[in-house]
């Protein structure tokens, strides 16, 4: 099924250049994937005879096809930035689950996107990489512990989810710029 204004070639072109101006104006399905997507979706262009297109995702839905996860054209395009709704899982994810070991790899999976993807897009809109905010979060959590807690900085370590207690120390001085002892004294919980 084909828009009925837009010529076949002109919204493959659309699909081929991600071109946003032609969001909410068509949607285009894979039938060797079984996905549609909206014409701006960074997904890999297909070969243009398993391509379907349709005037909106509810006939797509209908024809059987199951809605993109990376640009979600089901949802309206005036409050959808599939991007921020991304890094804002990922972000959540991270911050709920800092003790865990956490690669990229695992993080991309858990979304839903490839790797490269994710890291690119969160440290354009968080300014670092999923990696770094991780460490950010772990040792935001060890200061909480070192002011709050008896504990000494070793079992704080593994409490944050560092595996390591180098790698602790080496990203605290880095963070906050002294040692996490130097961090309890200075504070007022001196051991």
């Amino acid at each position: 099924m084909k828009s009925n204004t837009l010529s076949l070639k002109l919204m493959f072109k659309a699909v081929a250049t991600c071109d946003k101006r032609y969001d909410g104006k068509f949607i285009y399905a894979v039938k060797t994937t079984g996905i549609f997507c909206r014409p701006s979706c960074k997904s890999k262009t297909p070969n243009f005879e398993n391509i379907c297109f349709f005037e909106n995702a509810v006939i797509a839905k209908q024809q059987g096809f199951r809605p993109c996860k990376r640009c979600q054209p089901e949802l309206s395009v005036d409050i959808f930035d599939p991007q921020q709704d991304m890094v804002v899982e990922a972000k959540t994810f991270l911050e709920q689950h800092y003790q865990e070991k956490i690669t990229l790899n695992i993080l991309a999976f858990k979304i839903g996107v490839s790797p490269y993807y994710l890291s690119r897009i969160f440290k354009e809109k968080y300014g670092v990489t999923p990696h770094k905010y991780l460490e950010i979060i772990r040792i935001h959590k060890a200061k909480n512990l070192l002011l709050n807690t008896m504990h000494n900085s070793t079992e704080i370590c593994f409490q944050v989810g560092f595996n390591n207690f180098s790698s602790f120390y080496k990203q605290f001085k880095k963070i906050c710029g002294c040692s996490p002892s130097q961090f309890r004294s200075k504070n007022g919980r001196g051991i």
